[in-house]
């Protein structure tokens, strides 16, 4: 699949069904869900299959900088239980089926520092049918409710967690290999690298630095360096 070409991930790309339609397009790996199953799993999250007060979004990578949604209120927050790794394999957004990628899941144990959104009742379908287009295109995830600390107090919130039986969770890779992969895949939405800088610079803005990204994005740069060093 060519990836001469950057698509941003805009909440128009998103809405319109642009992002999907070109995933469902290359996926030949595993099954994108329907429409019908977006949601289902939606609905699943409320009683009545709605939301009827303010809803809180737990944002640990992409969501931190590039939330693509409207939203009232932002905190920093933390999950116990659940820690950030590139632990989910993608031969679409960041990466191609030839040169694969990787992504952040929230994976068991530990804790995560993030940014939890409250999106308003009004507002809250519209905005959260947006945020399953982005995170649902699989079962990669499993959307469940945490119980997030934060200055302000708890809040209980809506994650995406890695669901580890999916073909492409690959677990807990060496760092190197990590970085490698990282350092050289390429899709639709642009380099595996700026996904990873893009988290740590902001992760670093907000003043909850995560040292196991910025080792990796350090190592990442390192490897880019050393590539354009060698003479041609």
């Amino acid at each position: 699949m060519a990836t001469s070409n950057k698509t941003p991930l805009t909440r128009d790309t998103i809405r319109s069904g642009h992002i999907r339609e070109l995933i469902r397009q290359h996926a030949t790996t595993y099954r994108v869900l329907s429409d019908d199953e977006l949601h289902a799993s939606l609905a699943s999250m409320f009683p009545g299959g709605r939301p009827e007060e303010d809803v809180w979004l737990f944002g640990y990578g992409s969501l931190i900088w590039n939330p693509t949604i409207h939203y009232a209120e932002s905190r920093c927050a933390t999950a116990h239980g659940y820690h950030r790794r590139f632990c989910l394999q993608t031969h679409l957004g960041r990466g191609s089926p030839e040169v694969p990628g990787l992504t952040l899941g929230l994976d068991r144990g530990g804790c995560c520092r993030g940014v939890a959104f409250r999106i308003t009742r009004e507002t809250a379908y519209e905005e959260l049918e947006i945020v399953w287009r982005r995170e649902m295109v699989s079962d990669a995830y499993i959307p469940r409710w945490l119980t997030l600390a934060s200055d302000e107090g708890p809040v209980r919130a809506i994650g995406f967690v890695m669901n580890r039986k999916h073909e492409r969770y690959v677990g807990q890779l060496p760092e190197e290999e990590m970085a490698r992969t990282i350092e050289r895949a390429h899709g639709f939405l642009g380099p595996c690298a700026e996904y990873l800088f893009n988290t740590v610079d902001h992760l670093d803005e907000l003043g909850m630095p995560d040292r196991g990204l910025t080792r990796l994005r350090d190592r990442v740069a390192e490897i880019r360096s050393e590539a354009e060093k060698k003479p041609a």
